[in-house]
């Protein structure tokens, strides 16, 4: 059995008169003849019965109608899904994120990329950049957004998005009010942080960062969530030195406090394996592209 018999079938079932439905499917009378007998050969059962005057459906060929039709609308269905999947329309992508990009735009890329590919559905799982590397990696992921610069050579990348630190202190500090602070202001100060196994790239730079205003920072409280830092610091319990857009989770019993010294900026990075052959994704990577603010020079 094969489409173009379905197609000729039910032409003949709707005119009832070969000499219309070949005319309906522009061939002559004779195919249009044989391949409704193959397909009754096919099916195991008379579909018409036919004599010089008239032709008409059997019981068997009124109930193969519905089946015919159904077999064939499935078909064209799984024709466009295949070809809305091979531009990019439809399908579905697993993207991974920090937890700051929730602050960082990424809400507006996915607002903006699914308006205009609706079909696609987009699977959000946020993991640290350390586990995004791996899922990148092995293919579980199809893109991250990461704070690393320890990326592998197998994936592509572009600079999304650049942020100073900022210090993040409870509300009723002593230094809460201040217009900006100093670095060894915070000395001796109870600091929350990321913990290094999560984030290995922010913990050393914050160390970094201290050590070079000239003390160590008291380590105190160590988590896996940027917004259990935050949390931490509102309940009056250390401060934290933190991506600025973070000041947009405005969580009550806190304060953001700019720091006088310029330090090595907080980046934001997407990766995708070089080698995936995905137009959903390429897509994805050209939304990322338009929204990124950096210059292009940094993407590769």
């Amino acid at each position: 059995m094969e489409f173009r018999h379905l197609r000729y079938f039910l032409v003949l079932a709707e005119e009832l008169h070969f000499g219309r439905a070949a005319r309906r499917l522009s061939i002559s009378q004779p195919p249009l003849s044989l391949n409704i007998q193959q397909l009754e050969a096919s099916v195991g059962a008379r579909l018409f019965t036919r004599n010089s005057k008239q032709v008409v459906l059997t019981a068997a060929g009124q109930a193969f109608v519905p089946a015919a039709r159904a077999l064939l609308e499935q078909a064209a269905q799984a024709a466009s899904h295949a070809r809305d999947v091979g531009q990019g329309m439809a399908g579905s992508l697993a993207i991974g994120f920090a937890g700051t990009m929730l602050y960082s735009g990424l809400p507006k890329i996915l607002e903006r990329f699914q308006a205009r590919h609706p079909l696609l559905r987009l699977m959000l799982k946020e993991l640290s950049s350390s586990e995004q590397l791996m899922e990148l990696v092995q293919d579980r992921l199809d893109l991250g957004f990461v704070h690393t610069t320890r990326v592998p050579p197998e994936l592509s990348e572009i600079l999304v998005a650049r942020q100073a630190f900022v210090c993040c202190l409870p509300a009723g500090h002593a230094l809460a009010r201040k217009r900006t602070l100093s670095l060894p202001q915070l000395q001796g100060e109870p600091f929350a942080v990321v913990s290094r196994t999560v984030s290995p790239d922010y913990h050393e730079r914050i160390m970094a960062i201290c050590t070079e205003a000239g003390f160590y920072p008291e380590i105190r409280y160590e988590l896996r969530h940027w917004l259990s830092v935050v949390s931490l610091v509102s309940q009056g319990m250390g401060v934290a030195l933190v991506p600025a857009a973070l000041q947009q989770s405005a969580m009550a019993g806190t304060a953001f406090v700019p720091l006088q010294q310029a330090t090595t900026p907080y980046d934001t990075h997407c990766l995708w394996k070089t080698s995936r052959d995905n137009p959903a994704l390429a897509a994805f990577v050209s939304a990322v592209r338009a929204a990124s603010t950096p210059p292009r020079g940094n993407a590769r």
